[in-house]
């Protein structure tokens, strides 16, 4: 029966858009599993991507913005067909890493920047896949790519550690001490009701998941605590004047907090114009008036060092403060520091806090809390489309970290394609699959989206659920359309600690130990690679850009002094009665024939270490009459190579050794024969295989000699000498 031939424009439109591709042969069976599995990976997704947008320092519902056009746009011009796209942890992670030295987390500014880095790594990986240069995803070797996935899952379990406690702090120098400031909050003034929150939401998480891994545990926790917050009034938010703080010393506090806070801003503001003065200096030549006004930006920016200390450790005192509240005969509510209120005052139920951030505090309307913290308020509706502010100097910022996100967040997405691919028997194009990464990121800044990948959970979860077509995507990210217009104010009460137990519960999976043992198994060097990433990875926290340059680093190194210094084996028969490494094996070496084996191509790098091997052979083996290099392992030669080789011939022989090769592939005779350096050896030289020239060079090199059994013809091992006769 013949195949109907397809039309080229039928063609075109399947490398366009992939997902046509899978419509040969689909019916109702078919959608009604996308349909299915589509919702199934909405009822994840939508809690999820929740929860990695405060993960990367945005408002929650902007991962229901990342969560609704990308997933689409990955689905359409992707290759994989089960790739579940959006929001995921390490990646929300390196986007906050980005932004914050750019902006404050979840500013109208800090939002605009996510948008444009979400651009600028669409078009990377973008122009990647059209240039066909999917291959440059090998500069991250696995075990860098192991080492920097387990540190980046204890740094972002851990920098959930502040919502978990319902406390707040400042960061620190580095993540550990972050992590150090915000166990010592913890022990002083745990909000328990917000842990509770969340190790309710956990066990819940867990349980079902033992139960049945199909039901969606993480929906049915966000469902059960939203429901318990709403109905127990968790969030208890509260407003009051300054003078309603019974303690003079702690309203002179915050009265000083205020100035040291304006003073700061005012600082701000006459910094920025410094730097406009700097520039136009520097744009104008005036190399006197920039040294000048570079040392009064000098001078402010340590003056501003200064200011921030003192406010950050008030900062850190007012947020240590518990008040006991009580109300007078007047009725107005006067605040007292917890164990100091007076009996006769009326008492009001709960612990108040004051919630202080880096602006200066309303004193006519103190913001205090009881409570919790929850999502609050959802717009309700699709966010604006609009195109992300671009200025040259954002780019240059976030350029490195938008190279290094759109390289992680390939490989993401590859790993997944791939591993599915081997179970549903799918061809997987890497750079098909660049393009669909790339324009799902590009595509989603529009809507006001951050940089996304594929997801590991949530494309195993579309994958058991039956999804045979990107479609399975589209009905999930309509799902979330829906939610965005008809359910945002049921998510108002959802805890926030929640969303940080969904994050490490999501995150645990990627901690992989047995990964270090692996690698180590295959080579040492492998391991303490992966060990160093991670390491790095930890101590430079936030700055996770380091942990993995000096991974990749540490692997080019290993591969350039690999490439360098190859392995060079002496060969001998044995048992098998095929040639081994003489001393790994045990094996007794000819006394006059050297089979030499060099492990890689010969090139520029490596060419002289191979004159030094020869070198080192002829001195240590006096009786040596004849070489053969086999070259079954050496697959590419160039023009650094050849000239090497070529004074390894005339040196050998004008000791008095011949050399011959044998095993050479096409490729390498190839370049032998045209420079020459073929007829230079001879052609009576080259051997097809080992055994032919062990048959031509034998007899002539043992004539008169004193070995009787050779051990390239007959099996001598050095701990026996039983002979195999062979060849």
């Amino acid at each position: 029966m013949e195949r109907t031939p397809q039309l080229p424009g039928s063609l075109f439109w399947q490398r366009l858009l992939p997902i046509l591709e899978s419509l040969s042969g689909y019916g109702r069976r078919q959608w009604k599993s996308d349909l299915f599995a589509g919702l199934t990976v909405a009822l994840v997704l939508i809690p999820q991507s929740m929860a990695y947008a405060q993960l990367a320092g945005l408002p929650a519902y902007y991962g229901l913005y990342a969560a609704f056009l990308p997933p689409t746009i990955a689905a359409l011009f992707g290759s994989s067909r089960q790739l579940a796209t959006g929001p995921v942890a390490v990646v929300s992670l390196m986007t906050a890493v980005a932004l914050q030295p750019l902006a404050a987390g979840g500013s109208p500014a800090f939002i605009g920047y996510a948008a444009l880095l979400s651009m600028m790594v669409g078009l990377l990986q973008f122009c990647l896949g059209i240039l066909r240069l999917g291959l440059v995803v090998n500069f991250l070797s696995h075990p860098v790519i192991n080492g920097f996935t387990n540190a980046a899952a204890i740094i972002i379990a851990t920098g959930q550690l502040s919502k978990l406690f319902g406390v707040a702090v400042d960061s620190g120098a580095n993540h550990l001490q972050t992590v150090v400031q915000v166990m010592q909050a913890g022990m002083n003034y745990t909000h328990w009701p917000t842990l509770m929150m969340a190790l309710f939401a956990f066990a819940v998480m867990a349980g079902l998941k033992r139960i049945s891994p199909r039901i969606p545990g993480v929906l049915v926790a966000v469902a059960a605590t939203t429901l318990i917050s709403w109905a127990a009034g968790f969030e208890q938010r509260h407003t009051q004047p300054l003078a309603a703080v019974a303690d003079a010393d702690l309203r002179s506090l915050i009265v000083h907090f205020n100035a040291e806070t304006n003073q700061i801003e005012k600082m701000g503001e006459e910094r920025t114009q410094i730097n406009a003065r700097l520039t136009e200096a520097k744009a104008d030549g005036h190399r006197l008036i920039a040294i000048e006004t570079q040392h009064d930006l000098d001078l402010l920016n340590y003056r501003m060092a200064l200011k921030n200390k003192i406010v950050r450790d008030h900062r850190h005192r007012i947020r240590g403060l518990l008040f006991e509240p009580g109300r007078g005969e007047d009725g107005a509510v006067r605040l007292y520091s917890q164990g100091n209120r007076p009996s006769y005052l009326e008492k009001i139920d709960g612990i108040w806090r004051l919630e202080v951030g880096r602006r200066p505090l309303d004193t006519a309307a103190l913001p205090f809390t009881s409570g919790g913290a929850v999502v609050g308020a959802i717009p309700t509706g699709l966010p604006e489309f609009r195109l992300p502010a671009v200025d040259g100097h954002s780019v240059l910022a976030l350029m490195p970290s938008a190279a290094i996100i759109a390289l992680l967040g390939f490989m993401e997405a590859i790993s997944i394609a791939k591993a599915m691919a081997a179970k549903t028997g799918q061809r997987i194009d890497p750079n098909q699959e660049l393009i669909g990464q790339g324009l799902a990121n590009a595509v989603g800044s529009l809507s006001q989206s951050y940089p996304v990948a594929g997801s590991f959970s949530r494309s195993a979860v579309n994958l058991q659920a039956g999804a045979v077509s990107g479609f399975s995507s589209a009905i999930a990210s309509l799902a979330v359309v829906a939610t965005l217009f008809f359910f945002t104010p049921l998510l108002y009460h959802l805890p926030q600690s929640v969303l940080a137990a969904i994050i490490m519960m999501a995150v645990a999976g990627l901690i992989n130990a047995r990964g270090f043992v692996q690698a180590w198994r295959a080579q040492w060097y492998d391991g303490a690679i992966s060990i160093v990433t991670f390491a790095c990875t930890l101590v430079f926290a936030p700055h996770l850009d380091r942990g993995i340059l000096v991974g990749v680093g540490l692997s080019l190194s290993v591969f350039l002094y690999r490439s360098m210094r190859p392995n060079v084996v002496d060969l001998s028969l044995g048992l098998d009665k095929t040639l081994h490494d003489a001393i790994t094996h045990g094996l007794r070496e000819c006394r006059y024939i050297d089979v030499v084996r060099f492990d890689g191509p010969l090139f520029f790098a490596n060419a002289s270490y191979l004159e030094d091997q020869i070198r080192l052979r002829r001195k240590m083996k006096r009786s040596l009459k004849h070489i053969i290099i086999d070259a079954e392992a050496i697959n590419d030669i160039d023009a650094s190579g050849q000239e090497s080789l070529s004074l390894v011939v005339s040196r050998v022989r004008s000791a008095g050794i011949d050399i011959s090769l044998c095993s050479v592939h096409e490729p390498v005779m190839r370049v032998l024969r045209r420079t020459h350096l073929f007829h230079k050896i001879g052609e009576d030289h080259f051997y097809p295989t080992f055994k032919q020239a062990i048959r031509a060079i034998h007899e002539q090199t043992h004539r008169g000699g004193s070995e009787k059994n050779c051990p390239l013809t007959s099996v001598r091992t050095l701990a026996s000498t039983r002979e195999f006769k062979g060849a």
